[in-house]
């Protein structure tokens, strides 16, 4: 398995119309988040990163909504996605699009992401699936310089083993978007999601342990020996007090 920590530096595209069949891929990432934005509730909902900034929260409870990322004039905070400056436990909702495909220390943002986070926070990521038709064009050396082959492509696993280390439950994974170059709405796109082009996660900040792991208690350790000499000791006294 690869490093998740590179020094090569990928740049992320402005906009999904940047990406081939990008449009289609935003539909798609819209519809499978449309039923969850209702449950999310709170008071400030962090859209990381270019692509981020294009999905539609309109059904989100969450009122301010603002963007951060650096490069883009529709950012409300310009700030490196790796740095936020933001105080601990502040953000109650967090939307990264496509962001862990582009960082060169997923690792990084995602601890930095769960600083700000709240507890029983919200984080929702998107990516690309190795295990789709994208992720065999990857595979192709002419097409690894471009858009989105350059990119990394994280197996759903590997991402869920990172957010149980921090203490995250997945609450929905869906892969979407078999055909990239059909509608988000297509039959095909709907029913064969495993093979997908696209990974949805919805994951969840528990505080306590998602797997509780029995206390042990240190009970004392009495030796024989000293446990029989006391019983004798006992007797013996029972015996002199006896009146009889």
């Amino acid at each position: 398995m690869k490093p998740a920590r590179i020094d090569k530096k990928i740049q992320m595209p402005v906009s999904w119309s940047d990406i081939p069949f990008g449009e289609q891929y935003r539909q798609a990432i819209e519809n499978q988040l449309s039923p969850w934005w209702p449950k999310i509730f709170g008071f400030h909902l962090l859209k990381l990163g270019h692509l981020s900034t294009e999905i539609h929260t309109d059904d989100c409870l969450i009122s301010h909504q603002f963007n951060v990322g650096t490069g883009d004039p529709r950012f409300n905070l310009v700030a490196k996605p790796e740095a936020l400056p933001l105080t601990q436990k502040s953000i109650d909702a967090c939307l990264m699009t496509h962001c862990l495909a582009y960082s060169h220390d997923p690792h990084w943002l995602l601890r930095e992401v769960d600083r700000v986070l709240i507890d029983d926070g919200w984080l929702i990521i998107s990516g690309f699936n190795p295990f789709s038709l994208v992720g065999m064009a990857k595979l192709v050396p002419v097409l690894r310089k471009r858009q989105p082959y350059c990119s990394r492509f994280f197996p759903s696993v590997r991402v869920f083993d990172w957010l149980s280390l921090l203490n995250y439950e997945v609450l929905y994974h869906r892969n979407c978007q078999v055909i990239p170059w059909l509608s988000a709405q297509r039959r095909v796109n709907k029913s064969c999601g495993g093979i997908g082009a696209l990974s949805v996660i919805v994951a969840r900040k528990r505080t306590c342990p998602l797997t509780p792991t029995p206390l042990k208690f240190k009970q004392p350790k009495v030796k024989i020996g000293t446990a029989l000499g006391a019983a004798k000791e006992i007797s013996k006294s029972m015996k002199i007090n006896d009146p009889s």
